[in-house]
């Protein structure tokens, strides 16, 4: 039995894929595979089985999302998918990052005014992971118009600046009151 998630679908390998049609696969698939229906099977049927709902379950909940779905073809298309260094700082957000580690200081501290620098910072690092979201749709949909590996290798640029962008509004995230 293959591991690959799309062909187990038997869907394309593309990053743009239709959720409800994932879905509707998933059911049908999980309705083949129940372990209840291999109950008086033989060993070898009931291990498949449940060896085919591992990789049901595992690839469904990576397909339908759009990231996991991403970062999963990379490593299947061999790229390094290690995850982002918080030394790798990107350099057009240095001065955002120095200010950023400088209001978690002061708002530790104890100088509640930082507590709004943070909240406005998150506000920014959202509205950039939001555009990098927007773009990552483009780049997915040059991967899809032709499985060229060059398109993969920009996909993966932005995962990791979006990956990055994540780390920086989980540090910015504050409560907005006391």
């Amino acid at each position: 039995m293959t591991r690959d998630f799309f062909e187990f679908f038997d869907l394309p390998r593309n990053l743009s894929i239709d959720t409800k049609d994932l879905e509707k696969r998933f059911y049908a698939l999980s309705r083949k595979w129940h372990p209840d229906l291999f109950a008086r099977k033989s060993e070898a049927e009931r291990e498949e089985s449940l060896e085919a709902t591992a990789v049901l379950n595992d690839g469904y909940r990576t397909l339908r999302e759009p990231i996991a779905r991403a970062l999963y073809l990379l490593k299947r298309e061999g790229f390094d998918v290690a995850e982002q260094g918080s030394k790798d700082v990107p350099a057009d957000l240095l001065e955002e990052v120095f200010e950023l580690n400088m209001a978690v200081e002061e708002l530790q501290d104890g100088d509640e005014s930082a507590r709004a620098q943070l909240i406005s910072a998150r506000q920014r690092f959202e509205a950039m992971r939001a555009e990098l979201d927007a773009e990552l749709q483009q780049k997915f949909a040059a991967w899809d118009a032709g499985h060229d590996k060059a398109a993969l290798t920009e996909v993966r640029a932005v995962l990791n600046r979006r990956k990055y962008i994540t780390n920086l509004i989980a540090k910015a995230n504050v409560p907005d009151r006391v």
